[in-house]
């Protein structure tokens, strides 16, 4: 079912169940994944259609949440769970302006994110209060919360 000499879920014919990735990226990391859906779900009510892409046996699975473009990806890799959000030239002035609120970590991973034609890839791990905390805070710049706090 899942390929434990790769990090990602990879299996092919369907896209893994919550009991599945619980399991394939550990109790503290699924806590944190469930956490950033609800989230989700909560500030961003009727926005996003959640959608399993399926990347090939090395990428594997992938749950996105699109509106007209993306909004983020949560990646669920053996014992971790990374998110992947990708920033426009606009959406990077806004994080430029706030990057002195981020941890030290996630600014090293913003500052060393590799920058493509279609703008600039960050995958987190989602591994700390801090991490899902800074995570809150970069997606609030992608899309503005329909609710009031953050």
């Amino acid at each position: 079912m899942m390929d434990e000499y790769n990090s990602r879920m990879t299996a092919p014919n369907n896209p893994p169940s919550d009991s599945e990735i619980a399991v394939w990226i550990g109790k503290e990391a699924y806590r944190y994944w469930k956490r950033t859906v609800e989230w989700i779900e909560q500030l961003y009510p009727n926005v996003f259609c959640p959608e399993w892409l399926f990347g090939g046996k090395k990428h594997g699975w992938s749950l996105r949440y699109k509106k007209s473009k993306s909004f983020c990806t949560l990646i669920p890799e053996k014992n971790r769970f990374a998110l992947l959000i990708v920033f426009g030239a606009e959406e990077r002035t806004k994080v430029e302006g706030m990057r002195d609120r981020l941890t030290p970590c996630t600014r090293k991973e913003y500052d060393t994110a590799t920058t493509y034609h279609d703008g600039k890839w960050l995958l987190l791990a989602i591994d700390s209060e801090n991490a899902l905390k800074d995570a809150f805070s970069l997606l609030a710049i992608k899309r503005k919360p329909k609710a009031s706090s953050i």
